[in-house]
């Protein structure tokens, strides 16, 4: 199942807040994300995942939320890896594929 936000935009247009707070839910293998602006976002596990090259087999046993900046938040797995994500992975679209021949 694929899922799009429509309140998304497209890279480099959309507007900085800092994040709010974070969390993982188990249940839905995601991520909770809210923004100082009130936007919250369910971002897919799979995705974080695949943007920071995690083992498939590696559980997320903390999340750490950038208490300084707040611009970010970062993922910490039971194998030794840690994922970074930044405000914008969540709030922007990824670019569409060019079709180049």
């Amino acid at each position: 199942m694929k899922t799009q936000n429509p309140l998304k935009v497209p890279f480099g247009t959309a507007k900085f807040s800092r994040v709010r707070h974070v969390r993982y839910l188990q249940w839905e293998d995601a991520f909770d994300v809210e923004f100082d602006d009130g936007f919250c976002y369910l971002e897919p596990h799979a995705t974080i995942r695949k943007a920071n090259k995690i083992a498939a087999k590696a559980a997320p046993t903390s999340v750490e939320l950038d208490a300084e900046l707040r611009h970010g938040f970062f993922v910490h797995y039971d194998n030794g890896q840690v994922a970074e994500v930044s405000w914008a992975f969540i709030r922007e679209l990824p670019p569409k594929a060019s079709r180049e021949m």
